[in-house]
């Protein structure tokens, strides 16, 4: 199923505008990650589609046809909660064939299309427990067995995995993949959790306070951001800026302080330099020396924290190896992957 969202707007009585002209093209079968800090709209996004919220204005349109009024009952869809929203009267299996009570399905029907969820799902030995003896990951595959039971056209997946602990995370995060992509379902995922959003997406969509600010392929919105707040937001740690300006003494030239980064653009003024961790290297004869502040293992690399004149800058560094605080050493920034903005808007320059 296809999924178009048309200059969808949520203006709350209180004045809020949770959600300000949101445009989403889904394709059939894919994965759409809305991404941003809390309280971004991409819930209250996630919840226009369900039906569970009507927007103010714009248009929802499901596999070409519009929903946007239509209650929730009538669009086809699987939504799993944050918080499970289990039965806790009702056994897993009960649980799980709860949502075909009210339909058609005959009862030898039910009791088989649950019987191959619980299967596909690894729940079939716990089919007569009650939620409240099961784990959280448990708890959360029954929420997704019962999203899944239905069979429904598009699910929606309201931060499912937030209530989890890592490794579980991990483990949810892979089977939820591995399910959509061998049911070929259009699915769309809210989360915070970046990591989450590159590990999941097809198509990654990054919102800030109802608006959507850049709409791309995992690859795209970390390697090419299109503007200071998606360059931060992505990754962990997130992009390093440095603030200084380009063409003032040089064409082509950008400059802070003693620093001096070539970047080859023929737009002048006042700009803000990104590099990402892993593209500052250690080197004598670097672009900028500075202090080490702290040097963080983290297992498969380091991240190294420096003062420089133009900042705190963050290297990420081999694991072999350690810097010492208050050692100096000189910072290189591969060429190819500086991206620069224009510090008064925070928009991309070209």
């Amino acid at each position: 199923m296809s999924l178009q969202l048309h200059q969808l707007h949520k203006r709350y009585p209180d004045g809020i505008h949770a959600v300000r002209g949101v445009d989403l093209d889904c394709g059939d079968g894919q994965l759409v990650v809305l991404l941003g800090p809390s309280g971004c709209g991409k819930t209250t996004t996630l919840r226009m589609i369900a039906g569970l919220e009507d927007p103010t204005s714009g248009t929802i349109i499901l596999d070409g046809s519009e929903v946007t009024a239509l209650p929730p009952q009538q669009r086809d869809v699987g939504f799993v909660f944050q918080f499970y929203a289990l039965y806790p009267h009702m056994t897993v299996a009960e649980n799980i064939g709860f949502p075909l009570e009210s339909t058609a399905c005959t009862t030898a029907e039910r009791r088989r299309r649950v019987g191959d969820v619980m299967e596909r799902l690894g729940l079939s030995a716990l089919a007569s427990r009650r939620p409240t003896g099961l784990s959280g990951g448990d708890q959360q595959r029954v929420a997704l067995a019962r999203a899944m039971v239905r069979r429904p056209a598009l699910y929606l997946m309201d931060e499912p995995l937030g209530t989890l602990d890592a490794a579980l995370r991990r483990d949810m995060r892979e089977l939820i993949r591995a399910q959509q992509l061998e049911l070929g379902v259009t699915t769309v995922y809210v989360t915070h959790d970046q990591e989450e959003a590159m590990n999941l997406a097809d198509l990654v969509v990054v919102m800030r306070e109802g608006v959507v600010r850049q709409t791309g392929s995992p690859e795209v919105v970390y390697d090419a951001p299109v503007d200071l707040f998606v360059a931060h937001f992505m990754g962990s740690p997130g992009m390093n800026f440095l603030e200084g300006e380009i063409g003032g003494a040089e064409d082509g030239v950008f400059c802070a302080g003693d620093c001096r980064v070539p970047v080859g653009t023929a737009w002048k003024g006042n700009a803000t330099l990104g590099i990402r961790p892993e593209f500052v290297t250690p080197a004598d004869d670097g672009v900028l020396r500075g202090r080490v502040v702290m040097d963080e293992y983290l297992g498969d690399c380091r991240n190294v924290h420096v003062d420089t004149p133009c900042g705190r800058l963050v290297m990420r560094d081999a694991v072999e190896g350690s810097y010492r605080p208050g050692e100096s050493i000189g910072l290189r920034f591969d060429a190819e992957h500086v991206r620069l903005f224009d510090s008064a808007s925070g928009e991309g320059l070209p």
